[in-house]
């Protein structure tokens, strides 16, 4: 008897749900909106001046002593205060370039930092993970490849990202190691690090040079960078001090975000709160200038409010959402690149809660013309927690911000007025040729909002937004690429994490 043969055909392979969303770098094609006049600017930089000539600033750390006093700055070795006139710090603030390129393994993924560019990046500083199935919980490293999948995969997300959750279950003398790996091996994007202290910052810039080759070292293209905070009120420790000294002598990306909080760590008026995160972040932008003239920094602004009744942050402001715009107008007075962060919110869940505050923050993110926003997916609970049902949410947001700031074309073609005679009075444009030519490009075609008529929707199981982000972040690491890596720049990279895992055991890492 003759053998049959099969004729099923090879199933096609699953194509990612966010695989219609193009990486691209986005232009804001308004002017930013100025919450405050140029006057009031004048006043702010003044007051902030004042901070920096007669209060001054903490620098925890002797070799940073050592650097601002060799330069002429008034240092108290006793208590480390550093008092800089404002000559010297408008001398050195203007070293930094007022825009560069962040580049990714994947030149395609280059990211353009400045200007009137908006740059999308991920969370980050997360302990804790949760999802409609888990409860919430520490992180593990299994939650953080998640994390980086669901970045890789959608071109909203421009950066792989820092600290997406903290990996418990990852020895803490190592763990910088596996972090910098999973991002440099299972995405190509611009690769982030922590800025933790002299050791994991070095680790970082030696892991990029193997990816990036002897050009890593080039201010206006950096390879990699992360976020100092300041430890406000008015300080910098030794520990940030170290992120700062390393990736600025490597001339790498420092993201300087003083972290005020108005009525805890400044006075309680938002204007106190906003000079004084001006003269911190001046402050560590013109000391990285002085490590390595040309150095690339984003002036980072994190200031918001302390609620009131419980003593913790708020996000998602009103007060938070001032600081967002007049934050930039302050970086754009002194030629520099603006961060601000977009996903803030203090729910404890993806609800309603969450979305508001979170549309609260990235709103005037986008309408200052803040250049790097963060934290843009996956945050809840004040930063405390990652969600990937949280970021399908906000992939939705970010995706419609895409769309929302592409060019608005005016033309015979998109006027069609041919089209309006054609049809004329009472009919209807779903059968043109201009319709049928457009329909499947001409709008934001959405990744998570349902449009179905209420019996459809019920038929189909009646699922709100929160659980069908769930089954969305699933599909989308179910369907994650790889992208590819040279053969021997992995080998390299595997030699260089398992010789530095055993030179690091029994180290003290914040050094």
């Amino acid at each position: 008897m003759a053998k049959r043969t099969s004729r099923r055909r090879a199933a096609k392979p699953r194509v990612s749900p966010l695989a219609h969303i193009p990486f691209r770098n986005i232009q804001i094609p308004f002017p930013p909106v100025e919450r405050i006049t140029q006057a009031e600017v004048e006043t702010l930089h003044d007051a902030s001046m004042q901070i920096l000539e007669e209060i001054g600033i903490a620098y925890m750390d002797d070799e940073a002593l050592d650097l601002w006093e060799k330069a002429g700055a008034d240092v108290d070795r006793t208590s480390q205060m550093v008092k800089v006139d404002r000559t010297m710090i408008m001398d050195l603030i203007g070293k930094a370039p007022s825009t560069f390129t962040w580049r990714a393994r994947n030149p395609q993924h280059d990211v353009i930092i400045g200007g009137n560019y908006i740059a999308f990046s991920p969370n980050g500083g997360t302990v804790f993970y949760q999802d409609l199935d888990t409860e919430r919980r520490p992180g593990l490293m299994s939650d953080y490849e998640v994390f980086l999948k669901i970045n890789q995969s959608s071109g909203v997300v421009h950066f792989a990202g820092e600290q997406l959750i903290v990996p418990h279950d990852v020895e803490v003398s190592y763990r910088h190691l596996d972090m910098g790996y999973a991002a440099l091996t299972l995405t190509d994007k611009a690769f982030m690090s922590q800025a933790h202290g002299r050791i994991i910052t070095k680790d970082a810039v030696d892991m990029a040079k193997i990816v990036f080759g002897d050009d890593y070292s080039d201010g206006e293209r950096p390879v990699v960078g992360g976020v100092i905070n300041a430890s406000s009120p008015l300080r910098y420790d030794d520990r940030m001090i170290g992120g700062m000294l390393a990736y600025a002598e490597a001339k790498q990306a420092l993201i300087m975000t003083p972290f005020v909080l108005a009525g805890a760590m400044s006075p309680i008026t938002m204007a106190s709160a906003v000079t004084q995160q001006n003269a911190e972040a001046l402050s560590g932008i013109a000391f990285c200038q002085l490590v390595n003239p040309g150095t690339p920094c984003i002036y980072g602004g994190f200031a918001t409010n302390i609620d009131m009744k419980t003593g913790s942050p708020a996000f998602g402001t009103p007060e938070g959402a001032w600081a967002h715009l007049v934050g930039p107008q302050m970086a754009r007075y002194y030629g520099l690149p603006f961060r601000g962060s977009g996903g803030l919110n203090t729910s404890k869940v993806a609800d309603a809660q969450a979305a508001y505050e979170t549309l609260w923050s990235m709103w005037p993110v986008v309408l200052g013309h803040n250049n790097f926003m963060n934290h843009c997916i996956s945050w809840l609970d004040g930063g405390l927690v990652a969600s990937p049902v949280k970021a399908m949410v906000d992939m939705e947001s970010l995706a419609m911000f895409q769309r929302f700031l592409a060019p608005f074309e005016i033309s015979p073609e998109t006027l069609a007025i041919d089209k309006i005679a054609e049809i004329g009075p009472g009919g209807h444009h779903f059968g043109t040729d201009h319709t049928q030519a457009r329909y499947s490009t001409e709008f934001y075609a959405n990744i998570l909002s349902t449009r179905q008529n209420q019996q459809t929707w019920a038929l189909q199981g009646a699922e709100d937004a929160a659980t069908r982000a769930h089954k969305l972040w699933q599909e989308v690491v179910t369907t994650y690429e790889k992208p590819a890596l040279d053969a021997a720049i992995l080998e390299e990279l595997d030699a260089y994490v398992a010789k530095r895992k055993e030179d690091l055991k029994g180290v003290e890492l914040y050094r």
